[in-house]
């Protein structure tokens, strides 16, 4: 005996955004160990890349993703509990989850083309500090490796897209440029503070020697960019009234009022009532 398995639409729609972010993680991972492009450096342009290696940096990568992850998922926490509203908290964490992992992406395809070294680049070549006319690095393979991908900062990126969607729920959440938030400075402010922090970040990528300021003005606004993208796939403009609930909310709303049109529409039919001209019979 056969049995017939049916999936409904909106559990079909969520194993397609967990298989898209999956496939993203993958590729991510996939990219972080290729090497980049090789670019030669010219014997006049070598004082860009003397700068000495800072050791540690002022933000080690780990508490930078310590940071992306867990600062965002506390406010969408915050905001759960407190208006209980469970479907906002799925809708967060898609829009979430999306940006991060598609930031990472494009930031680490970009540095894979681009190859630019960083501004530290020749004391991880040649540890010594003997160049050599032919250019070949005597250093640690890894740390060569990397000091190639200068280009554009994945800690701005990073900061950028994480901190900025966390500025962005706050204030749609506050209402900050809707008639109910606007006047009220504090909550300007709060929204604000993570991309304050999202600056400071970045901003200590040049005086960790790390990145040029080139890297880190387009890592920083290639990660907002990116978050806004995937911040507008799931919520409506700050501007709007209904700026603090996400689209699917509205279209669950919809659908509960055709479903109960149809319900009132069909007991009335049944009681010789005048049925409802817009709703179509089955």
């Amino acid at each position: 005996m056969f049995h017939r398995w049916t999936i409904s639409e909106s559990a079909l729609n969520m194993w397609i955004e967990l298989l898209v972010r999956f496939v993203l993680v993958v590729i991510f991972f996939i990219t972080e160990e290729m090497e980049a492009f090789v670019r030669i450096i010219q014997p006049e342009e070598q004082w860009l890349y003397r700068n000495p290696v800072a050791r540690p940096d002022t933000i080690p990568t780990v508490t930078l993703f310590t940071i992306v992850v867990t600062v965002p998922l506390a406010v969408i926490l915050i905001f759960t509990i407190i208006r209980r509203d469970k479907l906002d908290c799925q809708q967060a964490l898609l829009a979430l989850t999306l940006t991060l992992v598609l930031n990472g992406v494009v930031t680490n395809t970009i540095k894979l083309l681009v190859g630019r070294p960083r501004p530290d680049f020749l004391f991880r070549c040649f540890p010594d500090g003997k160049i050599t006319n032919d250019m070949k690095c005597t250093g640690n393979s890894r740390e060569i490796i990397e000091g190639r991908k200068s280009f554009p900062s994945g800690h701005s990126s990073w900061s950028f897209s994480s901190l900025g969607f966390t500025s962005m729920y706050l204030a749609s959440k506050l209402h900050c440029f809707e008639s109910q938030g606007r006047g009220k400075s504090w909550r300007l402010c709060l929204s604000g503070a993570p991309l304050l922090a999202a600056i400071m970040i970045a901003i200590t990528r040049t005086s960790d020697y790390r990145h040029h300021w080139q890297d880190i003005v387009v890592g920083s606004i290639l990660g907002f960019c990116i978050m806004l993208i995937c911040y507008k796939q799931y919520y409506p403009p700050l501007t709007s009234p209904a700026c603090d609930k996400p689209y699917a909310s509205k279209t669950n709303h919809s659908t509960d009022i055709k479903r109960t049109d149809f319900t009132l529409n069909s007991v009335m039919v049944m009681g010789g009532g005048e049925s409802n001209p817009n709703v179509k019979h089955i």
